[in-house]
């Protein structure tokens, strides 16, 4: 449909381009009169001109991102490239229109740039987005789909167009445990250039480490305790996450940083005044992080409370 649209576009646009040409070559022959003091044959080629052109980038923009958009298949980088060719056909519009209007196509251009540096002072975040944009589609600090947190606010990238970046609310006043809490967050492309940019699904390894506490006695058999709770995490995750940890020494491996990282699943061990805490390490993707918890949680509790003899839980009320 957008593709038998574009060629419609582009049909008009000549049929536009043609009927100007031939208004233009007849000099008033078959148009006279005026028009708020300019001629009438000149206003009518220059609104075909116009007319051509507009049609022209909308049928251009239509045909070539339907034939780009169709060989990509991720969905992310369809954003992106759809992004990219809407600002490049606007500022052809944007040029080739003014060019039609004063008839000095290198004459606008050096116009626009010393009117974009006029402005630049009176529209410094909106250019200051705009540049926050092309970076963000240059370095890619972070894509639509990828979980993120900027500047306090947390949540899953769901648009970035050319002057803001769109979120849907992880955490926040509302809610916790990860969950999304229904609020949008709308915030400048700038900040990017000033701020930290916490990014929880990066493309080349969308995991992160999580713990997870258990509290037990003193009298509890800690390495009894700590290997129980390895197997039962490795028993669940132990295959996506050898998978997961070797895309992550490969992606060591291209940097100078030298890091052990263990492939299974890991219990640390921390003494508190009343009780031992332990804490499995483990690795999950980020937007699983919350249901992987609550399945350990309680395939944890059910292997723990079938051995009493060995692991005790404390009973003190400051717990």
């Amino acid at each position: 449909m957008n593709r038998r649209l574009g060629y419609l576009s582009l049909l008009a646009s000549l049929v536009c381009l043609l009927g100007s040409g031939a208004i233009s070559g007849f000099e008033g022959e078959l148009i006279s009169g005026e028009l708020f003091g300019l001629e009438l044959h000149t206003l009518l080629s220059q609104a075909l001109l116009i007319a051509a052109i507009s049609f022209g980038t909308i049928g251009g923009y239509l045909v070539i991102s339907q034939f780009l958009l169709s060989r990509t298949h991720e969905k992310r980088r369809k954003h992106n490239l759809r992004n990219l060719l809407r600002f490049i056909f606007i500022v052809l519009a944007v040029i080739g229109i003014l060019g039609a209007l004063t008839q000095q196509y290198v004459g606008v251009l050096f116009s626009l740039g010393i009117v974009g540096f006029a402005i630049t002072f009176a529209l410094q975040q909106p250019l200051f987005s705009l540049i926050g944009w092309v970076y963000i589609m240059v370095k890619r600090p972070y894509e639509v789909g990828d979980r993120v947190a900027i500047e306090g606010s947390k949540g899953d990238v769901v648009d970035v167009d050319f002057f803001v970046t769109t979120l849907w609310e992880i955490n926040g006043e509302l809610v916790s445990s990860n969950q999304p809490s229904g609020r949008v967050i709308t915030l400048p492309n700038s900040v990017v250039l000033s701020s930290h940019v916490y990014n929880y699904s990066f493309r080349d390894f969308p995991h992160v480490w999580n713990e997870l506490s258990i509290q037990v006695a003193y009298e509890t058999d800690l390495e009894f305790t700590r290997q129980l709770m390895i197997d039962v995490a490795d028993e669940y995750l132990g295959a996506e996450m050898e998978r997961a940890i070797e895309r992550y020494r490969q992606r060591l491996a291209e940097t100078p940083v030298e890091l052990e990282v263990k492939e299974r699943p890991s219990v640390n061990v921390r003494q508190e005044e009343s009780w031992v805490e332990l804490r499995l390490r483990y690795l999950v993707h980020p937007r699983r992080g919350q249901r992987v918890r609550n399945e350990l949680y309680e395939r944890l509790l059910m292997q723990l409370n079938e051995h009493p003899d060995r692991v005790s839980f404390p009973v003190s009320r400051s717990r």
